[in-house]
C-alpha cells in the first residue's frame, strides 16, 4: 500500500543419521540432528518451503514489515525506509536496515545482496516482480487487504508471518493484545456516553486549490476498527473491494451531518488538507463538526493500513480524541 494519493496504497535439512557397526554385537551408535525445515501456505495457497525458522527477512510492504517487527524479528531489508519512519511510529525500525526501494519497485539485485532466508510481500506487489524475488530466496505473500474481513486478514497476515518465523507464541500473544485494547477501549467510550456516537474517518491531499478526501468507507480497516469500538460510520458511499476507500470532495462532507470527523495526516506532506487547506472554504466552515468543533486530527505516524501495533496506537488516539 502506497501512500495517500500516495499510489496505493515478496533444501533441505540434515536427516538423521545411523551408524551401524559393522561384524560385532556393539549396540548401534545414533547421531541425530533435528530437522527444522518447514512449509508455509501463503495467501497464493502456495506452499513454500524454508530452511527453517527465517532469521534475515525482507519485506517489501509496511504492513508486513511492522509486523515483522512486532515478532521481534528485525528485519534487513525494507522498501522506503524513510517513508516507513514518517508514516508508521508503532514498531520503529532497527538502526542498519538496508533500503530495498520502492515498495512497487524493490530492486531484486539490492534483496539479492542481503541474502535473505526469506521474502515477505503482498498481493499488490506486482506478479512480475513477485516473480523475480522468487528466485531470489522463498518469497510468501500475504493478502494487503479485504473489504469483507479487514481485521480477521489483518490478524491472518500476523500468524502467517509468524509460522514462517517462528514466533507463533508472540504472535498469540499480541493478537490476543490487540483484541482486548479493543474491548477496552469500546468500554471507554460507553462510560463516556460515547457508544453509537457517529464518527467519520477519512484523509485527504491538496493539489493546488483543490482537496480530495479519501473517506475510509463501510469495509475500510479503519471503520472496522471503529466498529469494535461501539461507533457507528455516516458514510453512506461505497470503498473498494480491497480497502474500503472511496473518494469524494468537500461538498460530499455535506452528507455525513453533525457526525465527528477524525483524520490522520503528516507533516511530510508540508500542509494540512482540512485545517490548511479548507480553512477559508466557505463549505467547510459551514459543516456541523467544523462548527462545534468536532474535527479532531489524530497524531502523525499512525499507519492506517498497518498491523496490530499501529491499530493498538490508532485505538488510543482516537479514544483519547474523542473523550478529551
Amino acid at each position: 500500500m502506497t501512500t495517500k494519493h500516495w499510489a496505493w496504497p515478496v533444501i533441505a535439512g540434515t536427516a538423521a543419521i545411523t551408524l551401524v557397526g559393522c561384524g560385532t554385537t556393539e549396540a548401534p551408535k545414533k547421531e541425530s540432528a533435528a530437522d527444522t525445515t518447514l512449509t508455509v501456505t501463503d495467501s497464493r495457497g502456495k506452499k513454500v518451503k524454508l530452511d527453517g525458522p527465517a532469521k534475515r527477512v525482507v519485506g517489501t510492504e509496511w504492513n508486513v514489515v511492522e509486523s515483522l517487527i512486532t515478532l521481534g524479528v528485525d528485519p534487513v531489508g525494507v522498501a522506503d525506509v524513510k517513508g516507513y519512519r514518517a508514516y508508521d511510529t508503532a514498531a520503529p525500525l532497527a538502526g542498519g536496515v538496508k533500503d530495498i526501494g520502492t515498495r512497487g519497485e524493490p530492486s531484486v539485485d539490492t534483496v539479492a545482496a542481503l541474502k535473505p532466508d526469506l521474502i515477505v510481500a503482498t498481493n499488490d506487489l506486482s506478479d512480475s516482480a513477485i516473480k523475480q524475488l522468487s528466485k531470489v530466496a522463498p518469497l510468501i505473500v500475504v493478502r494487503a487487504a479485504d473489504a469483507g474481513r479487514q481485521i480477521d486478514q489483518m490478524t491472518d497476515n500476523v500468524s502467517l508471518i509468524a509460522e514462517a518465523t517462528g514466533t507463533e507464541a508472540k504472535a498469540k500473544t499480541d493478537i490476543a493484545a490487540f483484541r482486548q485494547k479493543l474491548a477496552d477501549g469500546m468500554k471507554k467510550l460507553a462510560a463516556a456516553g460515547l457508544g453509537g456516537e457517529e464518527v467519520a474517518f477519512a484523509d485527504g491531499w491538496q493539489a493546488g486549490s483543490q482537496v480530495s478526501v479519501r473517506p475510509f468507507a463501510k469495509g475500510s480497516l479503519i471503520t472496522d476498527i471503529n466498529t469494535e469500538l461501539g461507533l457507528v460510520s455516516p458514510w453512506a458511499m461505497k470503498g473498494d473491494k480491497g480497502y474500503g476507500l472511496a473518494a469524494t470532495d468537500v461538498e460530499g462532507l455535506t452528507k455525513i451531518g453533525d457526525a465527528q470527523f477524525v483524520y490522520i495526516t503528516n507533516t511530510t506532506e508540508n500542509s494540512d488538507p482540512f485545517a490548511d487547506g479548507l480553512k477559508d472554504n466557505a463549505v467547510w466552515k459551514s459543516l456541523p463538526f467544523v462548527k462545534n468543533g468536532d474535527v479532531h486530527r489524530l497524531p502523525d505516524g499512525i499507519w492506517m493500513f498497518g498491523g496490530t501495533a499501529s491499530m493498538t496506537q490508532y485505538t488510543d488516539a482516537l479514544v483519547d480524541a474523542l473523550t478529551k
